[in-house]
C-alpha cells in the first residue's frame, strides 16, 4: 500500500465529533464572524503556548506581517530572516514595506546562523528567525545579537506549535510570533488560518485593530487596517484539535525516534538533529542525500510520498529577483536545497509504513552507490 507523505483523515476521524457538535453549535447561534468559539481558541492556545495573548487571523502570511507591522516596521527597515524558508517569510517583509535581508543557515540544522545574523545586524531593524521542520531557532543567541543591534524580534512559528527553546514556547523571545494553522500544520485547521502569541498587550491590539479593518469600535477606523479575522468554523476545529495536539506531538518524536533506529546505519543518509536547548515536534522529518531527485524519483514510484521542503531559496525565486543577491550566496541553503528529503511523517503513521519507508529509501540510495 502506498505510505502518503500526510494523512489528514487519520485526525478528522479522530476529531469528527466534536467538530459535528462544535459545527452545529455555531449554525444553532449564527455565529459565523467571530463569537464564542474564536475567543475561547485564542485564549486556549495563548494557555498552551505559554503566552498572554494570542490574536486569530486569516492565515499565517497576514500573521508574520501584522505582527511586524504592530511592532513598528516598516518602510526603510532592513529585516534579517533566514534564506533557507517558505517564500511566505519574505512576502510578509515586503507586504509590510520593510527590506529581506537574508542570512545563511547552520549546516547541521538548516536554521538561522547567529553569525551570519551579526555581520548583518547592524543594517536591520527587526530579524524574523524560522522555526523550521518543528524545532525553534537558536533563539537564545539571536536574542543577544538583537539585544546588542537594538533589533525588533519576531518569529515565524509556522512549523512550531508545541516547540520550546530552553523551555520558552512561540512568542516567548521577542515582540511576537506568527504562526499558520494550514491543515498540515502540527495544528492545523480545515482551511487558511493564522494567528500571533504575544505576551505583549498593546501589540495584540494593534495587531486585532490590523485585522478588522483598523478598527476596535464599529464605524471608526483610526488606522487603515485589513480583514484577517480567524473563521469560526476554523475556531472549531483548532480547538477540538488543540486538546490532542500534546498528545500528537508525541507521536511524532515517537516516529522521528522510530526512523532515526531504521536508518541509523544507512550509507548516504543525513539524519536530522536536534539543536541544543531545544524540544523539538517534528513537524517534518528531513533528511538529506546526494542525487535526491533521482532518490525522490523512485520512491515516489514506489508509493512513498516523500516531498521536498523547500527545493528553491529564497533569493531564487522572481519575487525577489530585485534584491541583489547572486545565485550562489548562502552556500549552505544552496546546497541542501538540492539535498532535502521529507519523509513521511503523521500522527498516526504506522510501524509497518515508517519500515516500508526505510526499506524503500535504503534501496534508492544504494542504486545511486
Amino acid at each position: 500500500m502506498p505510505v502518503p507523505l500526510v494523512d489528514l483523515g487519520i485526525q478528522r476521524d479522530r476529531i469528527a465529533d466534536e467538530v459535528a457538535e462544535g459545527l452545529a453549535r455555531v449554525l444553532a447561534t449564527t455565529a459565523f464572524i467571530g463569537g464564542p468559539d474564536v475567543t475561547a481558541f485564542e485564549e486556549e492556545f495563548a494557555a498552551f503556548s505559554g503566552r498572554a495573548h494570542c490574536v486569530g487571523l486569516g492565515n499565517g502570511t497576514d500573521a508574520l506581517e501584522f505582527a511586524l507591522r504592530a511592532a513598528g516596521i516598516g518602510p526603510g527597515d532592513g529585516v534579517a530572516l533566514p534564506a533557507n524558508t517558505f517564500v511566505a517569510t519574505a512576502e510578509a517583509v515586503l507586504r509590510a514595506g520593510a527590506t529581506p535581508v537574508l542570512v545563511d543557515v547552520d549546516d547541521e540544522h538548516l536554521l538561522m546562523d547567529p553569525a551570519a545574523l551579526a555581520e548583518v545586524a547592524g543594517g536591520c531593524r527587526a530579524v524574523l528567525p524560522v522555526h523550521l521542520f518543528g524545532q525553534m531557532a537558536p533563539m537564545a543567541a539571536i536574542r543577544e545579537i538583537a539585544d546588542r543591534h537594538q533589533l525588533v524580534v519576531v518569529e515565524d512559528a509556522a512549523q512550531a506549535q508545541g516547540a520550546t527553546h530552553h523551555g520558552i514556547g512561540i512568542g516567548g523571545w521577542g515582540a511576537a510570533a506568527g504562526t499558520s494553522f494550514y491543515p498540515g500544520k502540527n495544528l492545523g485547521a480545515y482551511g487558511d488560518a493564522g494567528g500571533i502569541t504575544t505576551d505583549d498587550a498593546a501589540l495584540a491590539r494593534r495587531v486585532r485593530m490590523l485585522a478588522a479593518h483598523g478598527s476596535e469600535v464599529k464605524y471608526q477606523h483610526p488606522v487603515l487596517g485589513f480583514n484577517s479575522r480567524l473563521d469560526t468554523v476554523q475556531a472549531v476545529v483548532l480547538r477540538a484539535k488543540l486538546r490532542r495536539l500534546a498528545e500528537w506531538n508525541a507521536e511524532r518524536v515517537a516516529a522521528a525516534d522510530r526512523y532515526a533506529a531504521l536508518l541509523a546505519d544507512v550509507p548516504g543518509v543525513r539524519l536530522p538533529g536536534v539543536a541544543a536547548g531545544n524540544e523539538h515536534v517534528w513537524h517534518l522529518y528531513v533528511v538529506r542525500v546526494a542525487q535526491r531527485d533521482a532518490v525522490l524519483a523512485e520512491l515516489n514510484a514506489a508509493g512513498i510520498g516523500a516531498g521536498i521542503h523547500y527545493p528553491v531559496p529564497v533569493h531564487h525565486t522572481g519575487g525577489l529577483a530585485d534584491a541583489g543577491y547572486a545565485h550562489a550566496d548562502f552556500p549552505v541553503t544552496v546546497r541542501a536545497a538540492g539535498e532535502i528529503l521529507s519523509l513521511p511523517l503523521f500522527p498516526g503513521i504506522t510501524v509497518a509504513q515508517q519500515e516500508r519507508v526505510a526499506e524503500a529509501l535504503t534501496a534508492a540510495v544504494a542504486h545511486r552507490g
